[in-house]
């Protein structure tokens, strides 16, 4: 099905304050063909790519987006409204993708999307604790309703898992240092601010570590917002859950932002393209990374890679 369609005067970035999409011109190329489609796309967000797609795809062409943050969803049906039932949207996390197709009366796509991590409107609004650069709650749930927050982890966890979290989710050479003077600083006073977070992350590291080309609370709060969210959890099923509501030839696009998804990403579709039993062939050898360009215009793409595959027929079709 995969026809290529021009995009050469695509629009890939979001005017005003809108999200802009990480790697939307990539996106739009491995995605949009000359023919109509249904795009699943599982992490919505602000609806910078679905915006993306339903403009630079045929009229027949239809997103379903998902998304288990209720203010990204109330944001994109607002800001894709014009596109009419071209546009589905469902709050859900994207591990239950399977029964949110099936409740939007959909049982195959042509086309799917993971947009993994925060989206900028999350990093940059105050309330949801995100970000160590703003003083706002230790929050960090993607769905504000549901799962506990960065501040019940980080003032009930032993300090043992604490240090096990930080530097497997986070990568941090000094996990051990912060969980012991988390654990300190919490018989004393609970932490409450990503404020109060980074104080004692810039107090436990050395000086050295404090003044380095990356921020020292980076990786740590980087680790929070995974536990708390489970991200790596269910990526892996999800994934595979995925591969099966695509038609034969139907593509799969993820974007990692770290380390540790993009490992997940590159052995599951490496896992699910070998053997006399493969069901998608690797279009990306390698990961697919922004232009210089879109680097300079917004830095926090800088770190994505987006890996593409594509689902082989299935047995006893032609």
């Amino acid at each position: 099905m995969w026809e290529k369609v021009s995009i050469s005067g695509s629009k890939v970035t979001s005017n005003g304050n809108l999200h802009t999409p990480v790697l939307g011109h990539e996106v739009q190329y491995w995605l949009i063909s000359e023919r109509s489609a249904t795009i699943l796309d599982c992490t919505v967000g602000y609806g910078g790519h679905a915006e993306l797609i339903l403009e630079s795809s045929k009229t027949g062409t239809k997103v379903i987006g998902l998304d288990r943050d209720s203010k990204a969803i109330d944001f994109s049906r607002q800001r894709l409204i014009r596109f009419g039932e071209r546009i589905v949207l469902r709050q859900g996390n994207y591990r239950d993708l399977k029964s949110l197709l099936a409740e939007a009366g959909v049982s195959t796509v042509d086309g799917v999307l993971f947009d993994f991590g925060v989206s900028s409107p999350q990093l940059d609004d105050v309330s949801r604790g995100f970000s160590f650069q703003r003083e706002g709650p230790l929050d960090m749930r993607m769905d504000q309703t549901v799962g506990r927050t960065a501040a019940d982890l980080v003032n009930s966890s032993p300090e043992h898992e604490l240090a096990d979290m930080i530097f497997q989710y986070g990568e941090e050479r000094y996990a051990r240092r912060i969980a012991r003077a988390i654990v300190q600083e919490r018989q004393r006073c609970p932490l409450k601010t990503t404020g109060d977070l980074v104080s004692l992350i810039a107090r436990s590291v050395p000086a050295s570590y404090r003044h380095g080309r990356i921020h020292c609370a980076t990786r740590t709060f980087q680790a929070l917002r995974i536990a708390v969210n489970h991200e790596l959890d269910f990526l892996e099923s999800s994934l595979r859950d995925a591969t099966d509501v695509l038609t034969s030839g139907g593509r799969i696009c993820a974007i990692s932002f770290h380390s540790l998804e993009d490992r997940i990403v590159k052995h599951t579709f490496r896992s699910l393209s070998q053997g006399p039993e493969a069901i998608l062939s690797i279009l990306t050898k390698k990961p697919v990374l922004p232009s210089q360009a879109e680097c300079e215009a917004n830095p926090r793409s800088r770190s994505a890679k987006l890996r593409v595959a594509e689902r082989q027929p299935k047995v006893g079709t032609l």
